[in-house]
């Protein structure tokens, strides 16, 4: 890749992420069936977040991207992406950011030679550094419940001050609050607003409902100016 195309790829990367952090929010969807990903795009359209992350962790995943990215009004993501191979697959069918739950340097960079984004997970200092040499900028913090949390982010942000997290993992409304109210936080994601049963199950209102409910949320925890 060389310098001018490195730059383009930062600044696609930068913008997607700006997107992401204005939603607050980042949908973590697990697809059975591709066809489920129209509805499921309109649910989150219709409830006022038009983001989703969708993990590799069913064979419809790629499908179900490529789906949602067609519909033009959804920021789509892949999610539990292990391998360039997956990213390769992910970026094919349209998606604009790759998450994983570690930090695996061949992921990171193939999404560097894609120009997505990449948002490889880390919860220790030793994988935060790992990851920031690989020009990483923001990461998923993953699983963040078990990991120490808010308080474990904050302490993390001290010594990297420039660094951001998209914590995930035993999220909710319960304890959102603490999460958004951490400036080096970009976005939460959590999947309490797609549930897999209610998209499996075709009852997209429900998921549209929680969707809306989600959205009200973080904007009641926005801070005032």
């Amino acid at each position: 890749m060389t310098g001018t195309d490195s730059a383009t790829a930062t600044d696609a990367g930068t913008t997607v992420l700006e997107r992401l952090a204005a939603h607050r929010l980042v949908p973590v969807v697990v697809l059975d069936d591709a066809k489920d990903a129209d509805g499921l795009g309109a649910a989150l359209v219709g409830g006022g977040l038009p983001v989703a992350e969708v993990t590799f962790r069913t064979a419809a995943a790629a499908d179900a991207i490529r789906a949602l990215r067609d519909r033009g009004d959804v920021l789509v993501g892949a999610g539990t992406v292990l391998t360039p191979q997956q990213v390769d697959a992910a970026v094919a069918a349209g998606a604009s950011y790759v998450v994983s739950p570690g930090t695996s340097r061949a992921v990171v960079e193939r999404c560097h030679e894609h120009g997505v984004l990449a948002l490889p997970g880390a919860v220790t200092a030793t994988e935060v550094q790992a990851a920031l040499e690989l020009g990483v900028t923001t990461v998923k913090f993953f699983p963040a419940g078990t990991s120490g949390g808010a308080k474990a982010i904050a302490a993390l942000a001290a010594p990297f001050g420039d660094l951001r997290f998209v914590p995930t993992g035993g999220i909710g409304p319960a304890n959102l609050e603490e999460f958004l109210a951490l400036p080096s936080v970009a976005a939460v994601g959590g999947s309490w607003m797609v549930p897999r049963d209610l998209v499996r199950a075709g009852d997209l209102e429900a998921v549209r409902g929680l969707v809306a409910d989600a959205v009200a949320l973080a904007t009641d925890l926005r801070p005032t100016v």
